[in-house]
């Protein structure tokens, strides 16, 4: 295998065989390259203006730095950054007072593509730097060619912070040629020129440099100045230690994020340098429990607070995707266009470090004032839900503080509510029946019924509720769930005491078989149950397991699949009933209006009884009277 170049100097391809086996060397073209670079690079134009001002962000701190460090001792005076729009000359200018460059520089870091300023400066410095002195932006060396993107040609106006510099000002229209010429420049700084192309002038609109500014540079550390003002807050509270902050700080912080928001409930505050850097705030807004499904880009992704995405899923765990607020992290990889998060092992341990952190505060208000977390629990109980099901370590700390309530408006942690109805919902297989109901005023009648017995009846009407029913039940031992229309009391929950029957078996029979022919339904499945006296005479009520399918289906938006079944429900007759008695004194057309009655009573008692067939029941009812 041979590498020659032809007559312009371009490497190219020289095979040689052996047998069936063929080897060559790849050829590389820059201006191949180049374009790949200018129109492919990133996924939107606008992160023009973000990579631009981001480098500016770099040479200002790589001043300040080697101040610090002794290497610059003259005045550094304001580093702040200036983007200026020319309407007329359609052009684009951001400038700064840092550390410039030579020609040498120039050289090195612009027309050498993929070389990283920023990377090449922290490996000089790493054993100086610590901590927050190795926060500068640069990584991959591409940025400033995403200017190409938008314009058809691009100045580098720039002079070195060295004693005795030479300005030097470089030009390029797109292509692999360049020119560098020395220019007059009494400051220190960079100034980048860019002649916007006929198919970018969008960007020539100061509405939209100050939108794209506001979006991505609005908590930049370095003041960035627009039209004539400031844009943007360089010490956002994240950045700040807690102790030097009120909560008025963190509303109001809040409201610049989300202005259309209500005030939040509590925040979290986090702060973390080993074994990755990790700071900002997350924010538990209010959340009505019947929406679960909504918008989930609420959470800010920063890297050294240059604003990356609010797309921000494996860093934060997926039920807490709910909450508001900003993750500020130089430990989160990112591709090479820094818009998109990569995998990596710091991923997953920031994203347990936010389950534990938030695991850990929510404990800690639950511990230190029971009462406010109660009252709080209404907005916070998807979040916690959630959790529970989806992440095991979660459960694990949540099991102490995720509360169920009754419908009597009483809170319990899950094992205090076990414990609160064991002694009388204990059937007899040992296992301990925790009834709930989905709807209170749906289900009514059958809560009345449940407290006669003396049992207590959970609210569980929360779009999360079924799946975290199932969760429960895997959990807890000896345990189970019954919604409290999903069968008779007696078999809902089945001490091994059988009631006696004022009816005989013939007279039961005869019973079903009214109901059956009255009702006429296949998908109906009449009994005949001996109940108290003072229960209702009809019970409708549908399987536990098809009440579950039916509500999980209803949370993953596939309700068609149970929603729209016709059957599945059971019609309980109550022999001990007189009015279930009297339809069997009855004959003819009189037995089956009053079989009809009662059933549509049933219906009424579950708020199903609308339309003509009310209209029908409530003639029928007048008719009787």
């Amino acid at each position: 295998m041979e590498s020659v170049q032809n007559e312009k100097g371009e490497s190219t391809l020289s095979e040689s065989t052996r047998g069936e086996s063929t080897r060559g060397q790849i050829s590389i073209h820059t201006e191949n390259i180049f374009p790949i670079i200018k129109k492919f690079l990133y996924s939107d134009h606008e992160i023009f203006l973000r990579e631009l001002v981001s480098n500016a962000v770099d040479a200002s701190q790589k001043l300040q730095k080697l101040a610090s460090y002794g290497e610059y001792g003259e005045e550094i005076g304001e580093l702040k950054i200036t983007v200026a729009l020319d309407e007329e000359a359609k052009t684009i200018t951001i400038s700064d007072r840092g550390i410039g460059m030579t020609a040498d520089e120039v050289k090195k870091y612009i027309n050498q593509i993929a070389f990283s300023g920023a990377t090449e400066f922290i490996e000089k410095y790493k054993d100086k730097a610590t901590g927050e002195e190795t926060n500068i932006i640069g990584h991959f060396g591409l940025g400033f060619y995403s200017a190409f993107m938008v314009a058809e040609n691009v100045e580098i106006i720039t002079k070195s912070y060295r004693e005795g510099s030479q300005a030097v000002r470089w030009v390029c229209d797109g292509s692999t040629e360049y020119e560098l010429s020395d220019v007059d420049k009494a400051e220190r700084g960079t100034d980048i020129i860019l002649h916007i192309a006929p198919d970018s002038e969008e960007f020539l609109d100061k509405g939209r440099i100050r939108g794209i500014l506001e979006k991505y540079g609005r908590f930049l550390p370095v003041p960035v100045e627009f039209d004539g003002s400031v844009i943007n807050d360089a010490t956002p509270i994240w950045t700040k230690a807690p102790a030097d902050l009120t909560d008025e700080d963190y509303r109001t912080f809040y409201r610049e994020l989300y202005p259309m928001s209500e005030e939040p409930l509590f925040w979290i505050h986090l702060n973390v340098d080993y074994p990755f850097n990790l700071t900002g705030v997350l924010y538990f807004p209010k959340l009505a429990n019947d929406k679960f499904q909504m918008k989930r880009e609420k959470i800010q992704l920063y890297s050294r607070q240059v604003f990356i995405t609010d797309e921000v899923k494996d860093v934060v765990p997926d039920f807490l995707m709910m909450l508001h607020g900003v993750i500020d992290s130089p430990d989160i990889p990112l591709n090479v266009s820094r818009s998109f998060l990569q995998a990596d092992s710091n991923v997953k341990k920031i994203n347990g470090y936010i389950t534990r952190k938030v695991a850990d505060k929510l404990n800690e208000l639950f511990q230190s004032d029971r009462a406010g977390f109660e009252q709080k629990f209404d907005d916070i109980g998807l979040f916690i839900k959630y959790g529970a099901i989806s992440d095991e370590k979660f459960y694990e700390k949540a099991k102490d503080f995720a509360l169920v309530k009754n419908t009597d408006g009483k809170y319990f942690t899950i094992n205090e509510y076990r414990e609160h109805v064991q002694a009388n919902q204990t059937d007899k297989n040992e296992q301990v029946v925790l009834l709930y109901t989905t709807d209170r005023n749906q289900q009514d009648a059958y809560i009345d019924s449940a407290k006669r017995r003396g049992y207590d009846v959970l609210l569980m009407d929360t779009v999360i509720d079924p799946h975290f029913i199932n969760a429960l039940e895997y959990k807890l031992e000896k345990t189970t769930f019954k919604r409290v229309d999903a069968d008779t009391l007696d078999k809902l929950i089945d001490a091994g005491i059988s009631s006696e029957s004022v009816l005989s078996d013939d007279d039961k029979a005869r019973l079903k078989e009214v109901f059956e022919q009255t009702l006429n339904d296949k998908s109906l499945s009449v009994s005949v149950e001996s109940l108290p006296a003072d229960e209702l005479p009809v019970s409708i009520t549908m399987p536990e397991f098809m009440r579950r399918m039916k509500d999980m289906s209803a949370l993953s938006g596939e309700a068609n699949m149970f929603g729209n079944m016709p059957g599945g429900y059971n019609v309980a007759v109550n022999a001990n009933h007189p009015l279930a008695q009297k339809v069997l004194s009855l004959d003819g057309e009189a037995q089956q209006k009053l079989a009809k009655q009662l059933y549509d009573l049933a219906l009424l008692a579950q708020n199903r009884l609308t339309g003509p067939s009310l209209t029908a029941f409530v003639k029928r009812t007048v008719e009787g009277l």
